[in-house]
């Protein structure tokens, strides 16, 4: 299934394309790669997905139970390894609104963030630090 197209603009930029919506995502190198860091690069767009792939599936999982999860946050640190020049860690602190829920339906809800498609996607060289609090 084609997603997306991606054009190089030069200067280490590229504009990627979703097709189904034309939404636009520009990424750039970072400037500790040569890049003016001006916006997502490639791996940074790599380890936010990881968090955002985590928030829908909790979502999803949340919806099954009648609950919301509205208002959940979460942050993303990302660790650049050298030789080869990789991601070596992603950590996600995850805030969720508790809004009464049952610790039947936290841990639901946690499994299913720790299990989306990107966290089971990626190798498991690249350690995934997770942090999920309910407040």
């Amino acid at each position: 299934m084609l997603i997306s197209e991606v054009v190089y603009e030069g200067n280490l930029r590229c504009k990627a394309k979703h097709l189904s919506s034309e939404n636009i995502i520009v990424t750039d190198a970072p400037k500790d790669n040569q890049g003016k860091g001006e916006a997502f690069s490639p791996t940074d767009l790599l380890a936010t997905s990881l968090g955002v792939c985590m928030l829908t599936i909790m979502g999803i999982e949340a919806n099954k139970h009648h609950v919301n999860i509205d208002g959940a946050k979460l942050s993303v640190v990302k660790e650049m390894g050298t030789e080869p020049r990789r991601v070596v860690k992603i950590e996600i602190n995850i805030e969720v609104p508790n809004h009464q829920l049952t610790e039947r339906q936290k841990e639901a809800i946690t499994y299913a963030g720790l299990n989306c498609p990107v966290a089971k996607s990626l190798h498991p060289d690249l350690r995934q630090e997770i942090n999920i609090k309910f407040n």
